[in-house]
């Protein structure tokens, strides 16, 4: 049966910005066969391929994200272009919607008429660990390191923002790494606060964009250093994009917009 084909760039308020995402709005209330949405999600080839599914309620979705090679837990700019999809279709009026997912439970998205979307996330625990002689020489050459352990990836905290620019990633090390590799700076650019870039090449993605997720650990990271609970991120990729985060004693928001670049079906 032919599915509505979105793929949005998220966290971009202009288009071939930010991080592209698909988003198949699922006709029926079952989930497909999962290997054909992971087929779908290596056909798309970007870094997350979203699938929603009615559940009746017209503000509530089943929700489940794919990369080119495998399902994850958690997605940030991949919800975020769901929520706007929804309301682009006009499926979901403005106000709230809830995704529910496997493994994250049930995930609120406050959806404005501009567009703006405001996502409420689980907190993810940062916590120090011992770092891989592999991962400690991929920064030798950088002074002021510190590691951290995030949930299933390594922050990496850099001296500053031309140290997270300018860093060139050790692919092969970064695969062995858990899940990935974020590497972050307190910001120097005007109106933002930290600055990261991510790595994911395990879940087939060299350098992901724009991540919502990684930000659920960044926030409180900077949050506590800064001394603020309302920050801007800035997710300094090729592409670029721009994050609102607030952090809350267990939960973090984050908030961007997004754009549609392209509205079809999808007849495979």
């Amino acid at each position: 049966m032919p599915t509505d084909l979105w793929i949005v760039d998220a966290f971009a308020t202009v288009p071939f910005t930010g991080n592209p995402a698909a988003v198949c709005l699922l006709p029926g209330r079952d989930w497909p066969d999962d290997e054909w949405m992971q087929r779908v999600a290596a056909e798309m080839n970007l870094s997350e391929t979203a699938f929603v599914r009615p559940t009746g309620d017209c503000a509530r979705y089943g929700l489940r994200w794919f990369t080119p090679t495998v399902e994850v837990e958690l997605c940030g700019h991949a919800t975020l272009a769901s929520a706007h999809a929804l309301r682009e279709a006009g499926t979901a009026s403005d106000g709230v919607v809830v995704f529910d997912t496997l493994r994250r439970g049930a995930l609120r998205c406050g959806v404005t008429p501009d567009g703006r979307v405001t996502m409420d996330f689980p907190r993810t625990t940062v916590r120090p660990a011992e770092v891989p002689d592999a991962l400690r020489d991929a920064f030798a050459g950088t002074a002021d390191v510190a590691f951290h352990l995030a949930g299933e990836d390594w922050l990496v905290a850099l001296p500053d923002e031309a140290a997270v620019v300018s860093h060139r990633p050790s692919i092969e090390v970064y695969r062995a790494a858990h899940r990935g590799v974020m590497i972050t700076a307190a910001a120097e650019t005007p109106g933002v606060d930290f600055v990261s870039r991510f790595f994911a090449p395990s879940a087939g993605i060299d350098e992901d964009p724009v991540t919502g997720s990684t930000h659920c650990a960044l926030g409180p990271y900077w949050a506590a250093r800064l001394g603020k609970a309302d920050l801007t991120a800035r997710q300094v990729s090729s592409r670029g994009g721009t994050l609102g985060v607030r952090v809350t004693a267990d939960r973090v928001q984050l908030q961007g917009h997004a754009v549609t670049v392209v509205e079809g079906r999808l007849r495979g």
